[in-house]
């Protein structure tokens, strides 16, 4: 067992890593500190998101929740950014709750303060909400929930859709543009652009239609983030598209026990694909040391993103971490405010393929008893969709094909035509 670390040591260790420095013996072994102490946090996050799935098995309420341990580059950028210790951090351990609507984020949060009350293993020590005003100039929006347990303190952050669908825009822009936008790093144009977005879509979840000049504003404010980040060269993606068959090989040899399963993908922001994937032991100091071992494999500097998280239903990082999928071009990136609205519905039921065999389909007018064989579309309609195979059968499993099996011709299923409208 590792030996314990006392707080100075932490704070110390946090310090010398996010200032930088010449590689020494020294620095080497606070990069350990800091493993160890980021590692402790994994036990009872675990524990914690077990317990929470446990209560919200009868809550009747659609969810996703998911949890993460915080990556190095992040806890890093965050201490220097702000001028904390590492020990004062609050979120290096966090879970993730998506619901529908707005106010079901406040009838969770009711909900889940009363089990506590009730006598959990952990306690809250406080709630902070950034729904109304949107935090710093950025606009985000969401409630946290700061737990504590086993002396570690834990981040419980829960979101509506609208809400987690405004996060992961801004989270895959950044990364595409080369800027952290959440930290307020980049043009103040583009900052601005996500904060006006994440006003208007408040007004809509709270049952106000926005003004007419202020969607006007918004789209004027689109054009002039886009062109910003056109001009932009670093790390542009173009044409990229992710496996959908990722989470369906995870999902193959996942638990299945109901108890939180942890995984660690690999994602390479240059080429807009997923590297590997693993599926990574239950014991916090075994999976933390792989994922360790990852972060050193896959450096951030070079692009690449490592995480590490944990799910008793691999399917569910499809919607709480969405922003690794659906990326189609970089044109695409930023859309107008009603593009958005329609994303909100269909950017997570969906992946890009899937899209483009919809919007093949409908173009050449494959409705009902109007078929084509699969090989017609596969090797001449659709020969650009990398991942023709799996977004066939994501379209049929959602019935909005028309399809006996492999050999059979298709068609669109116009009992869906509003359905497939909306993802279009």
């Amino acid at each position: 067992m590792a030996t314990a670390l006392s707080k100075s040591r932490i704070d110390r260790a946090g310090k010398m890593l996010s200032e930088g420095g010449d590689l020494t013996e020294e620095l080497i072994e606070f990069e350990y500190n800091f493993d160890q102490y980021r590692a402790s946090h994994l036990d009872p996050l675990s524990k914690t998101t077990h317990e929470i799935q446990m209560w919200l098995q009868d809550y009747g309420t659609k969810y996703y929740l998911a949890q993460r341990l915080k990556r190095k580059p992040q806890i890093l950028r965050k201490l220097k950014r702000l001028s904390v210790r590492l020990t004062q951090l609050q979120d290096i351990g966090g879970s993730r709750i998506i619901v529908d609507k707005n106010n079901d984020v406040d009838k969770l949060i009711d909900f889940i303060s009363e089990q506590i009350n009730s006598g959990a293993a952990f306690t809250l020590k406080r709630v902070t909400d950034y729904r109304e005003k949107g935090r710093d100039e950025t606009g985000y929006r969401g409630a946290h929930l700061i737990l504590e347990r086993d002396k570690k303190t834990l981040e419980l952050q829960i979101r509506s859709r609208v809400q987690h669908y405004w996060a992961e825009s801004i989270e895959r822009s950044s990364i595409i543009y080369g800027h952290h936008l959440k930290e307020q790093d980049g043009h103040p144009k583009v900052i601005g652009y996500f904060k006006s977005l994440s006003d208007i879509f408040y007004e809509i979840e709270s049952g106000r239609d926005p003004d007419a000049r202020n969607k006007v504003s918004l789209d004027r404010q689109r054009e002039e983030a886009q062109n910003i980040i056109y001009a932009s060269d670093k790390h542009r993606i173009f044409d990229s598209y992710v496996n959908e068959d990722v989470i369906r090989t995870l999902k193959s040899v996942e638990g299945g026990s109901g108890d939180i399963d942890n995984w660690i993908i690999v994602f390479d922001w240059k080429t807009g694909e997923f590297v590997t994937w693993a599926s990574v032991s239950r014991n916090a100091e075994e999976a933390t040391q792989k994922y360790v071992s990852y972060e050193q494999q896959f450096p951030a500097d070079e692009n690449f993103e490592v995480v590490l998280i944990g799910s008793s239903d691999i399917s569910t990082i499809r919607q709480t971490h969405s922003h690794y999928f659906g990326i189609e071009k970089f044109d695409n990136i930023l859309e107008n405010l009603d593009q958005s609205i329609s994303g909100l519905k269909t950017r997570m039921d969906i992946d890009v393929g899937s899209r483009q065999i919809l919007s093949v389909l409908q173009v050449r007018n494959y409705w009902g008893r109007n078929t084509v064989s699969i090989d017609t579309l596969k090797n001449h309609f659709a020969k650009k969709v990398v991942t023709f195979d799996a977004s066939l059968k994501t379209l049929r499993d959602l019935g909005l094909i028309n399809m006996k099996d492999y050999q059979s011709p298709i068609s669109l299923n116009i009992k869906r035509k509003s359905d497939i409208e909306a993802y279009l």
